[in-house]
Protein backbone atom coordinates (compact mmCIF):
# COMPACT_ATOMS: atom_id res chain seq x y z
CA UNK A 1 0.00 0.00 0.00
CA UNK A 2 2.75 2.45 0.62
CA UNK A 3 4.87 1.71 -2.26
CA UNK A 4 4.28 5.09 -4.62
CA UNK A 5 8.19 6.24 -4.70
CA UNK A 6 7.69 8.79 -7.30
CA UNK A 7 8.63 11.82 -5.57
CA UNK A 8 10.95 10.11 -2.63
CA UNK A 9 14.03 11.60 -4.33
CA UNK A 10 11.99 15.46 -4.84
CA UNK A 11 10.93 14.70 -1.22
CA UNK A 12 14.85 13.77 -0.06
CA UNK A 13 16.14 17.20 -2.04
CA UNK A 14 13.58 19.52 -0.35
CA UNK A 15 13.80 17.89 3.12
CA UNK A 16 17.47 18.54 4.24
CA UNK A 17 19.49 18.60 7.49
CA UNK A 18 19.36 22.14 8.43
CA UNK A 19 20.75 24.22 11.29
CA UNK A 20 18.39 24.43 15.05
CA UNK A 21 17.17 27.79 14.33
CA UNK A 22 15.59 26.52 11.16
CA UNK A 23 13.90 23.95 12.51
CA UNK A 24 12.51 25.78 15.21
CA UNK A 25 11.20 28.62 12.55
CA UNK A 26 9.69 25.81 10.04
CA UNK A 27 8.17 24.59 12.99
CA UNK A 28 6.47 27.74 13.70
CA UNK A 29 5.40 28.48 10.24
CA UNK A 30 3.72 25.18 10.17
CA UNK A 31 2.00 25.94 12.86
CA UNK A 32 -1.05 28.60 13.69
CA UNK A 33 0.02 30.98 16.52
CA UNK A 34 1.98 32.47 13.98
CA UNK A 35 -0.41 33.48 11.91
CA UNK A 36 -2.82 35.28 13.80
CA UNK A 37 -1.95 38.91 12.89
CA UNK A 38 -2.30 37.28 9.19
CA UNK A 39 -5.55 36.44 10.24
CA UNK A 40 -6.48 39.07 11.75
CA UNK A 41 -5.42 41.54 9.12
CA UNK A 42 -7.50 39.35 6.47
CA UNK A 43 -10.87 40.06 9.04
CA UNK A 44 -9.64 43.94 9.22
CA UNK A 45 -8.86 44.35 5.11
CA UNK A 46 -12.55 42.41 4.62
CA UNK A 47 -14.43 44.66 7.23
CA UNK A 48 -12.66 48.33 5.42
CA UNK A 49 -14.29 46.96 2.44
CA UNK A 50 -17.34 45.25 2.90
CA UNK A 51 -18.41 46.54 6.81
CA UNK A 52 -19.12 43.66 9.33
CA UNK A 53 -21.63 41.85 6.53
CA UNK A 54 -18.36 40.83 4.91
CA UNK A 55 -16.70 40.02 8.07
CA UNK A 56 -19.62 37.40 8.92
CA UNK A 57 -19.67 36.32 5.52
CA UNK A 58 -15.58 35.75 5.56
CA UNK A 59 -16.01 33.75 9.01
CA UNK A 60 -18.65 31.62 7.64
CA UNK A 61 -16.95 30.88 3.84
CA UNK A 62 -13.66 30.17 5.64
CA UNK A 63 -15.55 28.45 8.82
CA UNK A 64 -17.17 25.85 6.21
CA UNK A 65 -14.08 26.03 3.56
CA UNK A 66 -11.52 24.43 6.32
CA UNK A 67 -13.81 22.43 7.60
CA UNK A 68 -14.96 20.51 4.66
CA UNK A 69 -10.84 20.56 3.27
CA UNK A 70 -9.93 19.24 6.63
CA UNK A 71 -12.68 16.49 7.33
CA UNK A 72 -11.74 15.14 3.65
CA UNK A 73 -7.82 15.19 4.34
CA UNK A 74 -9.24 13.28 7.51
CA UNK A 75 -10.97 10.72 5.63
CA UNK A 76 -8.09 10.07 3.21
CA UNK A 77 -5.50 9.47 6.42
CA UNK A 78 -7.71 6.82 7.67
CA UNK A 79 -7.06 3.40 5.88
CA UNK A 80 -10.55 2.31 7.38
CA UNK A 81 -12.45 4.21 6.73
CA UNK A 82 -11.05 4.85 3.12
CA UNK A 83 -10.76 0.81 2.28
CA UNK A 84 -14.31 1.08 2.05
CA UNK A 85 -14.64 4.22 -0.13
CA UNK A 86 -11.99 3.99 -2.45
CA UNK A 87 -10.25 0.57 -2.19
CA UNK A 88 -7.82 0.64 -4.46
CA UNK A 89 -6.59 4.04 -3.38
CA UNK A 90 -3.40 4.04 -1.48
CA UNK A 91 -2.98 5.40 1.93
CA UNK A 92 0.36 6.55 2.41
CA UNK A 93 2.67 6.49 5.53
CA UNK A 94 4.34 10.20 6.55
CA UNK A 95 7.85 10.40 5.44
CA UNK A 96 8.81 10.16 9.55
CA UNK A 97 7.06 6.85 9.51
CA UNK A 98 8.35 5.43 6.55
CA UNK A 99 11.42 2.56 6.45
CA UNK A 100 14.62 4.49 5.18
CA UNK A 101 13.39 8.66 6.31
CA UNK A 102 12.99 8.36 9.37
CA UNK A 103 15.71 10.17 10.01
CA UNK A 104 14.87 13.15 8.33
CA UNK A 105 12.49 14.89 11.26
CA UNK A 106 14.34 18.05 11.65
CA UNK A 107 13.20 17.57 15.30
CA UNK A 108 9.78 17.12 14.70
CA UNK A 109 7.26 14.41 15.59
CA UNK A 110 3.86 13.37 15.02
CA UNK A 111 1.95 10.31 15.94
CA UNK A 112 -0.18 10.29 13.33
CA UNK A 113 1.04 7.49 10.99
CA UNK A 114 -0.72 8.38 7.70
CA UNK A 115 -0.17 11.80 5.16
CA UNK A 116 -2.05 10.76 1.87
CA UNK A 117 -3.95 14.25 1.68
CA UNK A 118 -1.63 17.51 3.69
CA UNK A 119 -4.78 18.69 5.65
CA UNK A 120 -2.37 21.85 6.38
CA UNK A 121 -1.91 22.36 2.69
CA UNK A 122 -5.74 22.42 1.92
CA UNK A 123 -6.23 24.73 4.71
CA UNK A 124 -4.01 27.47 3.99
CA UNK A 125 -4.60 26.77 0.37
CA UNK A 126 -8.59 27.36 0.81
CA UNK A 127 -7.82 30.11 2.96
CA UNK A 128 -5.55 32.09 0.91
CA UNK A 129 -8.27 31.63 -1.91
CA UNK A 130 -11.06 33.18 -0.41
CA UNK A 131 -8.57 35.72 1.42
CA UNK A 132 -7.64 36.83 -1.97
CA UNK A 133 -11.15 37.11 -3.48
CA UNK A 134 -12.77 38.85 -0.08
CA UNK A 135 -9.52 41.53 0.31
CA UNK A 136 -9.34 42.52 -3.32
CA UNK A 137 -5.82 44.40 -2.97
CA UNK A 138 -3.67 43.70 -5.71
CA UNK A 139 -0.55 43.60 -2.98
CA UNK A 140 -2.32 41.09 -1.15
CA UNK A 141 -2.39 38.51 -3.21
CA UNK A 142 1.14 37.78 -3.80
CA UNK A 143 1.71 38.03 0.29
CA UNK A 144 -0.92 35.04 0.49
CA UNK A 145 0.87 33.08 -2.24
CA UNK A 146 4.16 33.21 -0.58
CA UNK A 147 2.49 32.24 2.91
CA UNK A 148 0.85 29.47 1.50
CA UNK A 149 3.91 28.23 -0.20
CA UNK A 150 6.07 28.64 2.93
CA UNK A 151 3.45 26.85 5.32
CA UNK A 152 3.37 23.63 2.46
CA UNK A 153 7.33 23.78 2.24
CA UNK A 154 7.29 23.64 6.32
CA UNK A 155 5.25 20.74 5.99
CA UNK A 156 8.21 18.41 3.52
CA UNK A 157 11.11 20.28 5.91
CA UNK A 158 9.34 18.64 8.91
CA UNK A 159 8.97 15.32 7.04
CA UNK A 160 5.44 15.44 7.77
CA UNK A 161 4.38 14.81 4.25
CA UNK A 162 5.81 14.18 0.43
CA UNK A 163 5.22 16.44 -2.33
CA UNK A 164 2.30 14.65 -3.73
CA UNK A 165 0.49 14.97 -0.65
CA UNK A 166 1.24 18.53 -1.22
CA UNK A 167 -0.50 18.30 -4.39
CA UNK A 168 -3.41 16.56 -3.68
CA UNK A 169 -3.83 18.51 -0.17
CA UNK A 170 -3.42 21.56 -2.65
CA UNK A 171 -6.21 20.61 -4.97
CA UNK A 172 -8.39 19.90 -2.08
CA UNK A 173 -7.65 23.25 -0.78
CA UNK A 174 -8.64 24.66 -4.43
CA UNK A 175 -11.89 22.98 -4.28
CA UNK A 176 -12.94 23.91 -1.05
CA UNK A 177 -11.60 27.54 -1.72
CA UNK A 178 -13.70 28.18 -4.60
CA UNK A 179 -16.77 26.78 -2.70
CA UNK A 180 -15.57 29.24 0.18
CA UNK A 181 -15.80 32.11 -2.24
CA UNK A 182 -18.99 31.04 -3.64
CA UNK A 183 -20.57 31.03 -0.35
CA UNK A 184 -18.92 34.59 0.89
CA UNK A 185 -20.69 36.15 -2.06
CA UNK A 186 -23.94 34.63 -1.39
CA UNK A 187 -23.74 35.85 2.37
CA UNK A 188 -22.96 39.02 0.94
CA UNK A 189 -25.65 39.09 -1.39
CA UNK A 190 -28.38 37.66 0.80
CA UNK A 191 -27.20 40.55 4.16
CA UNK A 192 -27.27 43.24 1.24
CA UNK A 193 -30.78 42.44 0.43
CA UNK A 194 -31.87 42.14 3.90
CA UNK A 195 -30.59 45.31 4.81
Amino acid sequence: MNDIRWDWGLFEVLNFDGPEWLDGAMTAISGIKMWIPLYILIIYMVWRRCGWRGVVALLVAMGAAIGLADIVAGVFKHQGILANLLPEFPVRLRPMHSEGLDFATNGYYTSYVNGTVSAHTATIVAITIIGIYAVAKRWFTPLMIFVAILICYSRIYLACHFPQDILLGALLGAVAGLCGVWMFRGVIRITTKTR
